[in-house]
């Protein structure tokens, strides 16, 4: 199926939510910055500009090649009688590709835009401790391999988004704002890293419960819930206007869902942390703010204020139970939460779509999908970042995780007007 035609204004309002995605980034970027430490606050910020930058030339030089259009040139496959469309044949570096406003060049745009916000996610998991160069040759694999080729199957008319026409699973796998291409691939890459890493040092002692880091400031936590808020109504307005051809009418559905996400998981995380310990824990409560909106890429387009309302509490609920999970008993040391927001976020709104949006039909394609992502993306970045990390360790040494990340490889702290050393952690 190709992609939608746009009229003049459905090409205006939706180059108006593209430039707002942008506002996604910052917030990410914060979220990482402001639940890690203070010694590496500036090398975190220094870090997303980096994962931004290599993940857009990456994906220009060759990820796009992969990922390609719906009804643009491909690999397919006859298998049983049925065709299976299972990667791109575009050309390197965008050649070919007319950049003059027409959905295939908002779809570049959109794009190149949306894979840097998967390469951000696994920043915030593994803070403090991986090092500048590592996370910019872990997101060249995700922005070249990893991305396109799931974003081909899901948005660039794959084998995946033929599960309809092919083997009348509702209309195929759906996911207009990218919740399993962005959201869940980014955050299955966050729990690859985070098992080659390892915890930071300190945080699982010998004896007794995990220590509490906290992060260093949950002000810029808090303000990048609203700019992330922004984004991803961008996001999602964009995205379902290309890839699912909704008229430019239907953005004021897919905004409010988008709000009412992230307000009901923000609450539910709120409600949770007062009732068990005794009060709302904030950073806990931005987690919930951005598991929502994770949740509502993939369904807003198509459900109801209400049952959105009903799919963000309970994002907000099991990202909270999540965080603990992982944290106390599988000893994931995920200081942003990435795995638990973006990951089963992400994964729950996929589901949640099938559930509120379809019928049984639909519900097993989205099954299909989310199967594929925990049984092939999962695999092969872990892969992938194994096999960095054999050639150039990703985890910084002992004494820069002492003398924290800004120091060691930037040469200047974040606050050199603070001390922002933890002398009981020096003497771990």
């Amino acid at each position: 199926m190709p992609l939608p035609a746009l009229s003049d204004a459905a090409t205006a309002v939706t180059i108006l939510f593209i430039l707002l995605v942008p506002f996604a980034a910052a917030g990410l970027a914060l979220i990482n910055t402001g639940l890690g430490r203070s010694r590496s606050a500036a090398h975190s910020m220094l870090s997303s500009l980096a994962v931004i930058a290599t993940a857009a030339l990456v994906y220009f030089v060759c990820g796009f090649a992969w990922q390609g259009i719906a009804g643009g040139p491909a690999h397919v496959l006859m298998l049983a009688g049925k065709p299976w469309n299972w990667i791109a044949a575009d050309r390197f570096f965008l050649r070919g590709v007319e950049l003059n406003g027409s959905p295939a060049s908002l779809v570049v745009w959109l794009e190149l835009l949306s894979v840097s916000l998967a390469g951000l996610i696994p920043l915030g998991s593994g803070a403090d401790r991986w090092r500048l160069g590592a996370t910019c040759a872990s997101t060249a694999l995700l922005a070249g391999l990893t991305y396109p080729v799931y974003a081909h199957w899901v948005r660039g008319g794959g084998w995946l988004a033929q599960l309809g026409a092919n083997y009348g699973l509702g209309n195929g796998f759906l996911d207009a704002g990218g919740a399993s291409s962005i959201q869940v691939v980014g955050g299955l890459t966050a729990l690859a890293v985070t098992w080659i890493l390892g915890p930071r040092r300190g945080k699982y002692p010998l004896v007794g419960m995990p220590a509490a880091i906290p992060g260093h400031n949950v002000v810029l936590v808090l303000l990048a819930c609203l700019l992330a808020l922004l984004g991803w109504t961008g996001l999602n307005c964009a995205g379902a206007m290309l890839f699912a051809g909704v008229e430019p009418g239907r953005v004021v559905l897919i905004a409010v869902n988008t709000l009412l996400a992230a307000a009901a998981a923000a609450m539910a995380a709120a409600t949770v942390t007062r009732v068990r310990f005794g009060k709302p824990d904030a950073s806990l409560c931005a987690n919930g703010w951005v598991s929502g909106l994770v949740a509502s890429s993939a369904a807003s387009a198509f459900v109801a204020p209400g049952a959105m309302v009903a799919i963000g509490l309970a994002a907000g609920v099991l990202t909270t139970f999540a965080v603990e999970l992982l944290e106390l008993r599988l000893t994931v040391d995920d200081p942003a939460g990435g795995i638990s927001v973006h990951a089963i976020g992400g994964i729950w709104g996929l589901l949640a779509l099938g559930v509120f949006a379809g019928g049984p039909g639909q519900l097993l394609a989205q099954l299909v999908g989310v199967a594929t992502l925990l049984g092939f993306v999962l695999p092969l970045t872990y892969g992938l970042n194994w096999g960095l990390n054999r050639i150039y360790p990703q985890r910084v040494s002992p004494d820069g995780e002492r003398h924290g990340m800004d120091l060691h490889e930037l040469g200047a702290g974040a606050y050199p007007e603070f001390m922002t050393h933890d002398e009981d952690f020096l003497q771990r």
